[in-house]
């Protein structure tokens, strides 16, 4: 018991003591006070001789405090003590090189490639030394010779970043297609480091390299792998039809004819308005697929795109197109998702809402799944309250919230509730809704939630008859009708009628909005730049920079001024839903790597 019970007071009183040494040791050490943290460092190497972690930090204060005599005696005790590291040379060496003594800093790292030679094991803790001290051509060596003298070894990915920190790219390159050649696993970690060094620029010159290391290198090779490397460069090009040929080529060489790869990067084309590589993807799909659901799921997508394509699409065409679909697929189960697409265009396309509720209506007696049934009362909801049918479609919207509950549709549901109660003036049970979703687990509900629940908020304080914020959800319900003409007038009328009030930065938010949907993108501009001059510091002010920065990079094909509204966000609004947004295309636009 008398020896027990030192042990434990060591053992309760000695461990937070040391962890509380070393806390500090490296806090004053992270902080550049070195003649602090040598104070430590000295007391922990001492009590812990074989920690190597506490002897390095140790060499690394005196080289700081240019105590380099203390340093080499510290090193060649360690030797004599044989408690030393092979790593003890490097450091040794570097030490001799801070002092200006050449021969003795060359002689030092020729011991520890010395024992390399007779251990090649010691090459990835040498390799490794030689990197903290940025000896990278020493490294290299390191690697190298340890993999030389046993094949086994492998520290090709150490060799690849090596290249990449000497701005030897090209060579970087090849290692790491050497490295996918034989681990094609790996291909997720390469190219998150392939991306830190190419840009959307076809021209820059570090993707000028790499499309012609992975041509050659797919000349050579039948593998598919080239292929998906070069789409995927083309891809962060932006140059989706030459990436697409890369997914028909990796597609007719793949057994089984998948063609996952070419769907996604159709809509992948969709979304960014390529509209002639997104056609001749889902044409490819529609040519190529056997699965009748996914033929249709192409056709429609084409469908889209050919009222995308055109600034005045026959719509009495596009309607003959989906009734032969219809012909063709039937009301069932398996091509709900037509129906539902048919419905949409007949109701905000054609204004033809009762016959689109009628086929929706006859889609929900088929036997659906209960998420697919979901699916539908939203997008019958949704084609109630463009027809002002408000109490019918908050039945169907709360039936898919309480029937999914912990789904993200569930959320959307209500979403849909309040925003329906938003249009029908019942802002206090919208209110209700909002304040639950705030919390959602999809960033963007949160986000329409916290906005949308300013809006009533705050323009319920000063008004007590919300008479301003009535006319904002008409003009509001006018927006989501289509009917951007009727919308504007309300606006403008709201404007000049409540000038000063606090819904005039929300209107002019919507004015803005409505405006580059009806192409007057000077309009909108300067409904933006009010926001920005009047309200800068506002809840909307991060809102209206980005409307701005969108609207001069994509539709005004000013860049330099774009970046500028990108610049506000980054710097004046780090908690804004388009921080990482404004953040990404801000340094595309100016020319950096984008991780």
């Amino acid at each position: 018991m008398k020896i027990l019970f030192p042990i434990l007071i060591f053992l309760f009183f000695g461990i937070p003591l040391m962890g509380q040494q070393d806390f500090l040791a490296q806090q004053y050490y992270n902080d550049g006070d070195f003649d602090k943290a040598v104070v430590f460092y000295e007391k922990l190497v001492e009590s812990n001789p074989r920690r190597l972690d506490f002897a390095d930090q140790l060499v690394r204060c005196y080289q700081q405090l240019e105590q380099y005599d203390k340093a080499i005696a510290f090193l060649e005790g360690r030797i004599r003590s044989g408690t030393a590291h092979p790593t003890v040379y490097i450091d040794m060496g570097y030490t001799y090189d801070l002092m200006g003594i050449p021969d003795k800093r060359e002689e030092a790292y020729q011991k520890a490639k010395d024992l390399l030679e007779s251990n090649p094991d010691y090459g990835y803790v040498l390799g490794f030394k030689f990197q903290q001290y940025t000896l990278l051509d020493n490294a290299l060596w390191a690697y190298k010779r340890s993999m030389e003298l046993n094949p086994e070894l492998d520290y090709n990915t150490q060799i690849a970043r090596i290249y990449g920190e000497q701005g030897e790219v090209g060579k970087m390159y090849e290692a790491y297609m050497d490295l996918l050649s034989e681990r094609e696993a790996i291909k997720p970690n390469v190219l998150r480091v392939l991306q830190s060094f190419v840009t959307s620029d076809p021209q820059n010159e570090n993707n000028l390299l790499l499309r012609k290391t992975l041509l050659t290198r797919a000349q050579k090779d039948p593998n598919p792998l080239w292929n998906e490397l070069l789409s995927w460069l083309f891809i962060e090009q932006g140059q989706l039809s030459s990436a697409l040929g890369q997914e028909k080529a990796i597609y007719r060489r793949s057994e089984g004819g998948n063609l996952d790869r070419i769907i996604s990067l159709g809509r992948l084309a969709e979304d960014r308005s390529d509209l002639e590589a997104a056609r001749d993807a889902f044409e490819f799909i529609e040519s190529e697929s056997g699965d009748p659901l996914t033929q249709l799921n192409a056709k429609l997508h084409l469908i889209d795109i050919s009222l995308l394509e055109d600034d005045s699409p026959n719509l009495d065409r596009t309607r003959r197109a989906y009734e032969s679909l219809l012909e063709q697929y039937g009301y069932d189960a398996a091509s709900i998702q037509l129906q539902i697409s048919y419905a949409n265009f007949l109701a905000f396309r054609m204004d033809q809402a009762d016959e689109a509720i009628e086929i929706l209506k006859k889609s929900l007696e088929q036997p659906l799944s209960e998420y697919t049934e979901g699916y539908v009362k939203l997008n019958l909801g949704d084609i109630l309250v463009y027809t002002r049918r408000f109490n019918e479609a908050l039945i169907l919207f709360t039936q898919v919230q309480k029937g999914l509950k912990n789904d993200v549709m569930a959320q959307q549901a209500r979403f849909k509730v309040a925003q329906t109660s938003f249009y029908k003036g019942d802002f206090d049970w919208a209110l209700t809704q909002l304040k639950v979703l705030r919390n959602s687990t999809s960033q963007l509900i949160a986000n329409d939630a916290m906005q949308l629940s300013l809006i009533i908020s705050d323009n319920s304080i000063e008004d007590s008859t919300q008479t301003a914020l009535r006319k904002y959800a008409r003009a509001d319900l006018l927006s989501y009708q289509k009917k951007q003409p009727e919308a504007l007038e309300v606006l403008e009328e709201l404007l000049i009628s409540h000038k000063g009030e606090r819904i005039e930065d929300e209107a002019l938010l919507m004015q803005g909005k409505l405006l580059e949907e009806t192409n007057d993108f000077s309009g909108a501009r300067l409904s933006y730049l009010k926001i920005t001059e009047f309200f800068g510091t506002d809840i909307l002010a991060d809102d209206a920079h980005f409307a701005l920065a969108e609207l001069y990079r994509i539709k005004l094909d000013e860049p330099e001024k774009a970046m500028e509204h990108y610049r506000e966000i980054i710097f004046r609004f780090q908690d804004s839903y388009y921080f990482p947004q404004a953040r990404k295309e801000f340094r595309i636009l100016r020319g950096d790597p984008v991780n």
